[in-house]
């Protein structure tokens, strides 16, 4: 069999295209490199914006760790009583024997317990038992002047509620939060309402205290005291309670 040749122009266009091949892919990949695709760019934007987002995290955590001196130490932890001792609510102790505040809540011995709901409503009456003797003013809600009857409990009760109570007693009577309570059920804390001017409209309240006794803002002329749910005048007056002071309420 005779040998044939392919012939050369054949075998030139041949290499010129193997040579070409690479050559391309190479310049497609390099291209790619230098300028990625929206989704690529993308995705690089959303990781610089996680990182940054991680050391701005770890930035602001490293500022919560105290560092210092033990005098810095001693005067952070000094204004940290303080703050306790202005807002006794947010801890139910411990008493201290040197505080004159804590000394007051020390008389009632069923102040500290296990049961939160029990220390925040004895925090509550505590509150409102401070107020004995000073003067009705109607609108009131400032200790420092004095108080009109929801007034007291809105000062008394809000600091403790997770959602704070209106502002009338007769929005409170109507308050969709607070629960319905039977005369033979009054439990200490519990909201007592009465009509004294209108048998349709709670236009007066007080705080049940126990022992048939309930802490009032009476009216102009008089101060805060504490009356006798059985009196006459407060049963043919009385309209119903209403339990704010629950587990589900309080902070």
């Amino acid at each position: 069999m005779p040998f044939s040749r392919t012939p050369r122009p054949f075998i030139a266009g041949l290499l010129i295209c193997t040579l070409l091949i690479p050559a391309t892919a190479s310049a497609s990949h390099s291209s790619s490199h230098r300028d990625p695709s929206y989704a690529a760019r993308l995705r690089m934007r959303n990781r610089a914006r996680l990182l940054k987002s991680y050391h701005a995290r770890v930035a602001k955590e490293a500022t919560l760790i105290v560092k210092g001196d033990a005098q810095s130490r001693k005067a952070l932890r000094q204004h940290n009583r303080e703050l306790i001792k202005q807002h006794p609510e947010w801890f139910p102790g411990p008493l201290k024997a040197s505080d004159e505040r804590w000394q007051t809540l020390a008389k009632n011995h069923s102040f500290l317990s296990s049961d939160h709901l029990h220390n925040i409503t004895e925090v509550a009456i505590h509150r409102l038992l401070q107020q004995v003797g000073k003067p009705y003013v109607w609108g009131g809600v400032d200790p420092d002047q004095g108080f009109d009857c929801s007034g007291l409990v809105f000062y008394a009760y809000n600091k403790i509620l997770a959602a704070k109570l209106p502002r009338t007693a007769n929005e409170m009577y109507h308050y969709r939060r607070a629960k319905v309570v039977s005369n033979h059920d009054l439990r200490r804390g519990d909201l007592l309402f009465f009509h004294i001017h209108s048998q349709a409209i709670a236009d007066h309240m007080g705080v049940y205290l126990g022992d048939g006794r309930f802490i009032e803002s009476p009216r102009t002329g008089e101060t805060i005291r504490v009356s006798n749910l059985a009196d006459r005048f407060w049963q043919q007056h009385f309209l119903g309670a209403r339990r704010i002071l629950t587990n589900e309420t309080i902070l």
